[in-house]
C-alpha cells in the first residue's frame, strides 16, 4: 500500500518522521523482538536523526536495544571521512543513543575494493537474519530521493538497476566518476516498510515525476521501489508542490 504523507514545513516533517521511526521500530521490536532498519544519507534523514537522538521525549520511546543498523548505500570512503553515510548517522544519532557495536552494520569501506565491500556487506546482512531467507526482510528502509530520481546509489542507467540476485552490489556512477556500494531492488522490495523521506522545493518537480507514474518516467528508479509491503512518501509542503498538477 502506498500513503502519501505531506507535512506543513521541513521541521514538521522531521517530526513526523520521527514519529513514524518510533511507530515502526516499536511495532517490530514487539512483534519479533528485534528490527532490521536500513539508514539513509542525505539533510532530511541527518535532521531525523537529530530530532531521535537530541529530542528527550522522542528518544526515551525509541527501542534502541531492539534495533540493528544498517545502510542502504555508502560512498566508498573511510567510515571517518566527511562524506561517509556512516560517520553522519553515527555521529549525529548512534553515538548519542544506547546503542552497542554490535547492532551497527556499516559498509566495510576501508578495505579499499568496492567488489569486496559489496559482498562482504551482503554476507553481513544474511548473517543478520535467518539462514534459511533467500532474501532478508528489513522492518523499515529509510530512503532519500535525488533530483534525478536516484535511490540509495541505484542511478539512471547503471548497471546495478538490471541486479536480480544479489543484495548489495558495487556500483560505477558515471556521472560521479565513482563507485558506489547499494542495496538492490530485490531487496529493498522486500522490505515490510519503505519510508521516502524528501523536502525542498528542487525535490519538487521529481517526486511529481515519480509519482505520476507515466510510460515516458519509467525509467526512474525511485518508481521501481515496489515492496511487498508499505511504501510512505513522507514530503514537506515544498516538495509535494507539484503534486496539485495531479489532480485528487
Amino acid at each position: 500500500m502506498t500513503r502519501i504523507h505531506i507535512a506543513d514545513s521541513s521541521e514538521a516533517l522531521t517530526l513526523d518522521a520521527a514519529e513514524t521511526f518510533v511507530r515502526v521500530t516499536t511495532t517490530a521490536v514487539e512483534d519479533r523482538g528485534r528490527c532490521a532498519v536500513a539508514l539513509a544519507g542525505g539533510g532530511t534523514p541527518q535532521a531525523l536523526y537529530r530530532a531521535l537522538a537530541r529530542s528527550p521525549a522522542l528518544r526515551a520511546r525509541v527501542p534502541w536495544h531492539g534495533i540493528e543498523f544498517f545502510w542502504g548505500d555508502e560512498r566508498v570512503v573511510p567510515p571517518d571521512h566527511a562524506d561517509s553515510n556512516y560517520r553522519m548517522a553515527y555521529d549525529t544519532m548512534l553515538s548519542a543513543v544506547p546503542v552497542t557495536r554490535q547492532q551497527i552494520h556499516r559498509v566495510g569501506t576501508e578495505l579499499g575494493d568496492p567488489a569486496a565491500a559489496a559482498r562482504e556487506y551482503e554476507d553481513d546482512i544474511r548473517r543478520s537474519f535467518d539462514a534459511d531467507v533467500q532474501v532478508p526482510r528489513f522492518d523499515l528502509i529509510l530512503l532519500g530521493l535525488g533530483k534525478d530520481g536516484h535511490v540509495a546509489s541505484l542511478f539512471p542507467g547503471t548497471t546495478a538497476l538490471r541486479e536480480s540476485g544479489r543484495l548489495c552490489v558495487e556500483n560505477w556512477v558515471p556521472n560521479l566518476s565513482a563507485y558506489r556500494i547499494t542495496m538492490t531492488f530485490p531487496l529493498l522490495n522486500q522490505a515490510r516498510a519503505v519510508v521516502f523521506v524528501v523536502s525542498g522545493p528542487e525535490k519538487a518537480s521529481i517526486v511529481r515525476q515519480v509519482l505520476r507514474r507515466t510510460p515516458s518516467t519509467s525509467d526512474l528508479p525511485a518508481q521501481l521501489v515496489r515492496p511487498s509491503g508499505d511504501i510512505v512518501w513522507m514530503l514537506d509542503r515544498d516538495a509535494a508542490s507539484g503534486l496539485r498538477e495531479l489532480g485528487p
